[in-house]
């Protein structure tokens, strides 16, 4: 794989971001949304993957304004204290990202793939809070984004008034969620309530429950780690690839 670290320039600074992809010939680009706990050696792989598979990957430090990744160092993820412990010092890096500051770091991300994957739109995948992410992104610029894939979501419905469902009239892209099973951030009627809003907007998606899975089953790195439900994430995103960036 040919990779490197990329610097890219948005309103509020200089984001740091992992680039993958199998050589310099034109692919389509996907832009890999982190989860909370940052850039590091399992979000490689996973970009590496799909990279492999014939796409140009950028992964960016989506917490670049308090810094380069890694923003805070990074513990034992498998340790039930230290993840919650460092989650909580994490709290007020996501509470930072904004709608308004998801559209326009989206914006950078898009105008650098852009210059280094093929011409016309991209597909996002997210994971945990990277699928609210790709949402912010896929709904302020609909025209842009083909696909947007969401593993493990949390919180996509809340009682907020800027709730993501709120606004699913707005992403237009091709959907696929793959939850995890008895998510306390994302219950069977939350879930239900996100595709009765998908439903009312008209939206081209799929949404499935990866019954066993818990939240967190793509990273190898920490204890809700599930092989099998990683490897079909990975089948079906491979399938939404397909369809929508050919």
């Amino acid at each position: 794989m040919d990779t490197s670290t990329e610097e890219i320039s948005t309103q509020d600074g200089v984001a740091d971001a992992y680039l993958t992809r199998l050589d310099d010939q034109p692919h389509p680009g996907v832009l890999l949304i982190m989860d909370a706990f940052g850039l590091r050696p399992t979000i490689d792989e996973m970009a590496d993957r799909i990279a492999a598979d014939g796409y140009v990957v950028l992964a960016p430090n989506v917490f670049y304004r308090a810094g380069r990744s890694p923003v805070l160092p990074l513990p034992d993820l498998t340790d039930p204290e230290q993840r919650t412990s460092f989650f909580q010092s994490l709290r007020p890096l996501i509470e930072q990202l904004t709608p308004e500051r998801l559209a326009a770091d989206g914006g950078a991300y898009l105008d650098f793939l852009v210059q280094v994957a093929s011409p016309g739109p991209v597909a996002i995948t997210g994971y945990c809070m990277g699928v609210q992410i790709g949402w912010w992104i896929a709904a302020a610029h609909p025209d842009r984004v083909a696909a947007l894939a969401g593993f493990h979501p949390g919180r996509l419905v809340t009682d907020d008034a800027d709730s993501p469902h709120r606004s699913a009239a707005g992403v237009k892209a091709e959907l696929y969620f793959g939850f995890a099973d008895q998510d306390p951030s994302m219950t069977a009627e939350q879930i239900a309530t996100l595709e009765r809003s998908l439903d009312e907007a008209g939206a081209h998606y799929r949404a499935e429950v990866y019954e066993g899975a818990r939240h967190g089953y793509t990273m190898a790195d920490g204890p809700a780690y599930d092989e099998a439900a990683r490897a079909r994430h990975f089948r079906e995103l491979r399938a939404l690839l397909e369809r929508t960036l050919g």
